[in-house]
């Protein structure tokens, strides 16, 4: 089912008290499912390093990526609300060249937001794109691309001193013109706090209930990322077990000659 949600329909969401439902997506074929499962927004994540390209991290993934994710997962989803990440360095090093940046994504890939990860040390950028009109979502908690410098992926925001930073942080974004803000792995008090004292909703990862919606990396969900199984994460598919009993099938197939038989062959 199609419909319009644009910026405005988040804000409205939150006020009305409806859960907003993300995803992500990085392919055409991947993007046609959450189109038919009528999520509100796909998120063209920087996570395609990781659960598409095999990198450790998200650090690898360039512009160029992303441009041609989100221009793939745009052909399956044509008329949802796409927001796609900006891989690192491309918006840290000063607000013109983030604009130039984010302006690409914009024009290359039909996306109506970028995502930024950062807090208030990155509101100047955030407000020059906003008053560019780049819709700007921002990124709070865990922060995947700082990773090397939390020195892993663990729970953030667990500390009064850094939960204080967030709230600042957070307040920062929304008077920058943030239209959103993804809360991932913090507490789930510190999250449902913040999320009640903004105006501009917030999407959760790890963050609990209290988020004014929620997004998960779509292959964790499906069990395509067997190795990953954070607490967070609540699995509605093994696919990967799935997967490979097929293609063990087919491969046992061919080998003993029943693949292809007549009803595969052309006469």
């Amino acid at each position: 089912m199609s419909r319009t949600v644009t910026t405005r329909t988040f804000r409205r969401m939150k006020a009305e008290g409806r859960k907003i439902v993300v995803l992500t997506a990085y392919d055409w074929m991947l993007a046609r499912y959450l189109d038919a499962a009528d999520v509100d927004a796909i998120l063209v994540g920087d996570s395609a390093g990781q659960v598409f390209a095999g990198h450790r991290t998200t650090l690898p993934v360039t512009l160029d990526d992303m441009i041609y994710h989100a221009r793939a997962v745009r052909r399956g989803a044509p008329d949802r609300f796409l927001i796609v990440d900006m891989p690192f360095l491309s918006f840290q090093v000063s607000p013109e060249e983030t604009l130039r940046n984010a302006g690409r994504i914009m024009k290359e890939t039909d996306a109506q937001a970028v995502k930024v990860e950062g807090g208030a040390a990155l509101a100047e950028t955030v407000e020059r794109l906003t008053g560019c009109g780049i819709p700007v979502m921002g990124h709070l908690g865990l922060t995947p691309q700082s990773v090397h410098a939390f020195g892993g992926y663990g729970l953030r925001a667990s500390e009064a001193d850094e939960a204080e930073r967030l709230r600042t942080d957070a307040l920062a974004l929304e008077g920058a013109g943030a239209f959103s803000l993804v809360l991932e792995k913090i507490p789930s008090s510190l999250a449902s706090e913040v999320s009640l004292g903004l105006q501009i909703p917030t999407i959760g990862i790890g963050a609990g209930p209290g988020t004014d919606g929620q997004v998960l990396v779509t292959p964790d969900l499906l069990g395509m990322t067997p190795d990953f199984r954070p607490r967070f994460v609540r699995r509605y598919a093994d696919l990967d077990e799935i997967v490979r009993a097929a293609l063990a099938r087919f491969a046992a197939d061919v080998r003993e000659g029943s693949f292809p038989g007549e009803e595969e062959s052309y006469p």
